[in-house]
C-alpha cells in the first residue's frame, strides 16, 4: 500500500507504509506523471510513467503494476 500526499498544488508524494519515498507524481490539466525514486525504482521497473489524464489514473497504473493499493488523505 502507498500513501499519496499532496506536497504542492501540482505534486504527490508517494510513500510506503513504513514512511519511506517512492517517489512522485507531477501534473496538471491531463499531463500526469510518476517519478519513481528509492525503494520504488526495482518494484515500479517497467511501468508506464505516463503521461496521464488524470491523478486517478497514474495511481489506477501503481495499483494495477504493484497489486497493490493507494491511499490518499483528502
Amino acid at each position: 500500500m502507498q500513501d499519496v500526499q499532496p506536497t504542492t498544488s501540482t505534486t504527490w508524494s508517494l510513500t510506503d507504509l513504513l514512511g519511506r519515498s517512492l517517489g512522485t507524481i507531477e501534473g496538471a490539466g491531463e499531463a500526469f506523471k510518476i517519478h519513481a525514486k528509492g525503494f520504488a525504482l526495482e518494484t515500479m521497473d517497467g511501468i508506464s510513467t505516463g503521461p496521464f489524464a488524470s491523478l486517478d489514473d497514474a495511481l489506477a497504473e501503481i495499483e494495477k503494476h504493484t497489486r497493490g493499493a493507494c491511499r490518499m488523505d483528502r
